[in-house]
């Protein structure tokens, strides 16, 4: 038994109201845990970067360990990632003791502002010397692409920490005063009111 054209319609727009709801959703549930979100990611990616700039060797333990003996400013990389986990680290660690007001204009926003501004320049005078025409491990080909790729991925999540703490301090804020407004409301209808009907007794007593 087949369909008329009104209820194909319908179910169609059943369909594409479903699916708008659950990409709504899906939207506020990445805005809401935006900072989370991108902890993780500064902390896993630009490791997942470092190991495939070594390729075919892989990052392990001992290959960590290698790098931090033989560190040197103008060539090692290995503190390209460890940089972004103490950076995820300390931004999360002061999301999480932060409430309402301190996230709004507290310590969240100028904790990661500093973290994130302080890693840029270091990331960014590093790579002056890795990338510089005196650099003598230059390489090329796909290892090559993998070290640009982890200082723009490293770049590039700094500016997103900035980003993210901005818009969530914006976020609290206009929660606050909307509170405040919730509040100013209810002071008004337990002071207000009460001195109105008293004024209307006693208009009807005269």
């Amino acid at each position: 038994m087949g369909f008329s054209k009104e209820e194909k319609s319908r179910k169609v727009l059943r369909g594409v109201k479903t699916v708008f709801f659950l990409i709504t959703m899906l939207v506020s549930l990445l805005v809401l845990s935006a900072p989370v979100l991108l902890v993780i990611a500064d902390t896993l990616l630009p490791s997942a970067l470092l190991s495939a700039s070594l390729w075919p060797s892989s990052l392990s333990m001992a290959t960590v360990s290698a790098h931090l003996s033989d560190y040197d400013f103008r060539y090692s990389l290995i503190d390209i990632p460890l940089i972004s986990i103490i950076r995820s680290a300390v931004i999360i660690c002061v999301y999480s003791l932060c409430d309402g007001p301190r996230l709004s204009r507290g310590p969240y926003l100028g904790i990661t502002m500093i973290c994130s501004v302080s890693s840029l320049i270091f990331v960014s005078l590093k790579a002056s010397f890795v990338f510089g025409a005196s650099s003598s491990l230059q390489r090329e080909g796909y290892n090559r692409v993998m070290e640009i790729a982890l200082f723009i991925c490293s770049l590039a999540l700094a500016i997103g920490h900035i980003f993210v703490a901005y818009k969530t301090s914006c976020r609290e804020r206009r929660k606050l005063l909307v509170y405040k407004i919730d509040i100013e409301a209810i002071s008004a209808c337990k002071n207000g009111f009460p001195r109105y009907h008293k004024i209307l007794h006693e208009e009807r007593v005269k």
